[in-house]
C-alpha cells in the first residue's frame, strides 16, 4: 500500500495535536520527564503555535497517510537559513514506526527540499534519541551539540545534525 503525504491546514491541527501525544508518549518516555513532556507538548503544539507555524508560507505540515489513516506527521521550514531547511519534527505513531514510512517520509523531504532551491536540511535529536542512528542511516551527521534552555526549568542536550546535497 502506497503512503501520501497529505499538506495540512488549519482544520487538521487537532489530529497533529493528537499525533504529537501520542508519538511523543512512545518516544520521549524513557529519556525525559512527564513534565518535561507535557511543557514541551502544550509549548510546541498549542493550537495557537501550529496555525502559526501553518500561517508561515515556509512551513509545512504534512500528514502522512498510510491505508487511508494519519500514522504520523513531518514538519519543516524552507530557508530556516541560506539554503537551508529546518525539519522540525517527524513523529509515527508507535505501530507505524519500522515499516520504513520513516524513510519513505526522508525522501518525500528531500524532493521537496530541491525543488525550493534549498541544499541543506538540519535537525535537532535529543542525544539520548534512537532517533540519531535513522537520521544517520539517512545521510545526516552531526555537525555540533548544543544545549537549549526552553524555560520552565527545562533543557534539550540534543545533537546537531545536517545532510547535504551533492550539487
Amino acid at each position: 500500500m502506497v503512503t501520501n503525504f497529505k499538506k495540512a491546514t488549519e482544520k487538521d491541527i487537532p489530529l497533529i495535536r493528537e499525533l504529537a501525544t501520542i508519538s511523543w508518549s512512545a518516544a520521549y518516555e524513557n529519556i525525559l520527564s512527564t513534565a518535561q513532556i507535557d511543557y514541551m507538548l502544550s509549548e510546541m503544539y498549542s493550537s495557537e503555535t501550529i496555525l502559526t507555524q501553518i500561517k508561515n508560507s515556509n512551513y509545512l505540515y504534512y500528514l502522512i497517510i498510510k491505508e487511508g489513516k494519519a500514522v504520523g506527521f513531518i514538519g519543516f521550514e524552507f530557508h530556516y537559513e541560506e539554503k537551508t531547511t529546518k525539519l522540525h519534527r517527524i513523529y509515527l505513531v508507535p505501530e507505524a514506526k519500522g515499516k520504513s514510512l520513516g524513510k519513505e517520509a526522508m525522501k518525500f523531504l528531500k524532493r521537496e527540499v530541491t525543488s525550493n532551491e534549498d541544499n541543506r536540511i538540519i535537525l535537532n535529536v535529543n542525544k539520548d534519541n534512537s532517533a540519531k542512528s535513522f537520521y544517520e542511516s539517512q545521510g545526516f551527521q552531526v555537525y555540533e551539540e548544543a544545549v537549549f534552555d526552553i524555560g520552565n526549568g527545562f533543557v534539550m542536550d540534543d545533537y546537531l545534525m545536517e545532510f547535504t546535497f551533492d550539487l
